[in-house]
């Protein structure tokens, strides 16, 4: 990549780089190791140090590696990196660090971010208690997908149906991005519409907004209705009779039987992974997404 099109990022380091530790770099022989790019800033995450190296020796290209997701996460990555290599953060970087990720990740435990951070979780905690009244708290959660969205939807749902008759054309992941709700729960208003139902259902009108009680049976429910999907498409001759409609039915068995894993993987993954794993999840998702769309406006041609 050249080095005339990348930027240095926000870096948790108060001082900036240490030139003396460029020069250092500098006179190493051979290829320096990878930086990492936030891609859509074309800013430098991790490796500043080993940029202006390149610099110094007149280099005109460096190796990258590209991080996609939001700008926050970035931020993320590079507080780790710098804790974990390299020249370390002072206590003071690390606990302006710390305040930071409180504020951008206010969702996240104490232990989240202790271990992003360098940090002991009891100095996390402190730090999130002096800050709570400057961080939103409780009127949001983070889901499965990565991404934070609040407690209540109602009023999501209702902008949702409003979005989807003034732009009917509009991705259902548009309209998700817009409102703040779930892919899947922008997919249930458009059903509801279509079958001219109002988009919030009843149970949901006049909740009060606040902390949510997670359904016991939540996950369990979820996987029945897959099974009873499952077993109805099985029933259907023109899958069952043909190589095609088994070829399907099999792949389907497979994607339905992957989603009981699902609540192991979110206990296995290291909290230093959370931001790239569930970037990755969050890209299956949109692929997934985007076949069900397919599938959706197939249905309403004409045959």
């Amino acid at each position: 990549m050249p080095i005339s099109s990348l930027t240095t990022g926000e870096s948790p380091r108060s001082n900036g780089t240490d030139i003396e530790r460029c020069r250092e770099l500098a006179e190493t022989e051979g290829e320096l190791p990878a930086i990492v790019v936030h891609r859509e800033t074309m800013r430098v995450v991790d490796g500043a140090h080993r940029l202006r190296a390149a610099e110094l020796r007149g280099d005109d290209l460096i190796a990258v590696r590209f991080f996609d997701g939001p700008a926050r996460d970035a931020y993320v990555l590079a507080v780790e990196a710098n804790t974990r290599h390299g020249t370390p953060l002072s206590r003071a970087e690390r606990t302006a660090a710390a305040t930071r990720i409180i504020a951008s990740h206010p969702q996240w435990s104490d232990r989240a971010i202790a271990q992003v951070a360098g940090l002991s979780a009891h100095t996390v905690a402190a730090l999130r208690q002096r800050s709570r009244e400057r961080t939103a708290q409780s009127n949001s959660r983070i889901g499965r997908d990565g991404r934070v969205r609040p407690v209540s939807s109602a009023e999501g749902r209702r902008l949702a149906g409003k979005l989807m008759r003034s732009d009917p054309k509009a991705s259902l992941r548009q309209i998700a991005d817009r409102v703040g709700l779930s892919p899947a729960t922008v997919l249930d208003v458009r059903r509801r519409l279509d079958r001219g139902d109002d988009p919030v259902p009843t149970g949901r009108r006049t909740r009060a907004a606040g902390p949510a009680k997670p359904p016991v049976r939540a996950e369990r429910d979820t996987q029945d209705s897959l099974d009873a999907l499952l077993h109805n498409l099985a029933k259907d001759p023109a899958l069952r009779f043909t190589d095609a409609g088994r070829l399907l039915l099999r792949r389907l068995h497979r994607q339905a039987a992957s989603t009981e894993e699902q609540a192991r993987l979110l206990d296995d993954v290291p909290a230093h992974c959370a931001v790239p794993v569930a970037v990755f999840v969050r890209r299956c998702a949109e692929r997934c997404l985007e076949v069900a769309e397919e599938l959706e406006r197939r249905r309403c041609q004409p045959a």
